[in-house]
């Protein structure tokens, strides 16, 4: 099977020839510009030669447009720091104009998926990063801010991820048009630690939906569950093939999602104390009992998240390798 008949396979629920294996990371300063963040990702696919590729920009991609800043400091995951915001005072909510795809930093992300799609063909699924509004509204905000308003002035909260959702639905759309395969949405509130299930009833999941409908057409759009406890089965019923989340640091297991999801279930590896602070023996192990606990149907194998950008070349390798056994 080539890349894409293996996922299809994966997700029609038979079992393909190889259980299939993506991991993806960030690329701190190639991220800067289109052609470079296309190299960077290129090389990193044509050395592992996954059955996916995650294309990772900066969180900011989304965000520069409307003013914020950020700079590259050194995160051992690739992340930068943002050192400027926009949104302060409730008022600011309700300031933000709805952003055009084909102009700005939008379209340069654009430009990078048109290389990458046109390199990799059709057989080698392309998928976008795409985080939700509540996600882009923290780094508009910072953290505290943002969880100050919503239990503040929640309509002014609203009224701002309105726009950002109908600014994300027209990315997205703009983005299917580049042909790849569908898109990898980020949520990162989904915590019970963060918010209650009806807050993000009221400030994720209305807005969360909104953009996934812009991606409808995409056979391959996978939802990633970001942090610790997160509200699994709140969405279940999301219209996504794949669900992502910190499967070894956070329930459900792989197995218990199964029984829950009717998708695709992706992870498997745990990112800092196999991938990188272990040994390569130790990645193997993981793989066989992520896949002996799934039967290696309807999953993928990956991390939780993204992958350290100082991950060793072999503790990559060996997982790539490990499901070819």
């Amino acid at each position: 099977m080539n890349h894409r008949q293996r996922l299809e396979s994966c997700l029609a629920g038979s079992p393909p020839d190889r259980p299939p294996v993506a991991l993806w990371r960030h690329f701190p300063v190639d991220d800067q510009a289109p052609n470079s963040l296309a190299a960077a990702t290129l090389a990193f696919q044509q050395t592992f030669d996954f059955d996916f590729v995650k294309v990772s920009p900066s969180s900011s991609f989304c965000l520069r447009d409307w003013g914020v800043e950020d700079e590259w400091r050194g995160s051992t995951e690739g992340t930068r720091d943002y050192t400027r915001r926009v949104i302060h005072k409730p008022e600011d909510w309700e300031d933000l104009p709805v952003l055009d795809p084909h102009k700005g930093h939008l379209a340069e992300q654009l430009k990078c998926l048109r290389l990458l799609v046109e390199e990799l063909g059709s057989e080698t699924p392309v998928i976008q990063t795409v985080f939700n509004p509540l996600s882009q509204g923290k780094n508009l905000a910072g953290q505290q801010t943002l969880l100050s308003h919503i239990r503040r002035y929640p309509e002014a909260v609203r009224a701002g991820l309105k726009v950002i959702a109908e600014s994300t639905q027209r990315f997205v759309e703009a983005a299917g048009e580049t042909g790849i395969s569908g898109i990898f949405f980020a949520v990162q509130h989904a915590q019970y630690g963060m918010l209650s299930t009806e807050e993000y009833q009221s400030f994720g999941r209305h807005f969360d939906l909104r953009v996934l409908e812009s991606a409808e057409d995409s056979w391959f759009n996978v939802l990633h569950l970001h942090g610790d406890e997160v509200m699994f089965d709140q969405f279940l019923d999301y219209p996504v093939a794949v669900i992502n989340w910190h499967d070894r640091e956070s329930p459900p297991s792989l197995s218990e999602a199964q029984k829950r999801f009717s998708g695709v279930v992706c992870g498997g590896l745990q990112r800092w104390d196999t991938m990188v602070l272990g040994t390569s023996d130790a990645v193997s192990r993981e793989v066989g009992e992520a896949i002996r606990s799934t039967e290696g149907i309807r999953f993928i194998l990956g991390t939780g998240c993204v992958l350290p950008v100082i991950a060793p070349y072999g503790n990559i390798m060996a997982a790539r390798r490990a499901v070819e056994r």
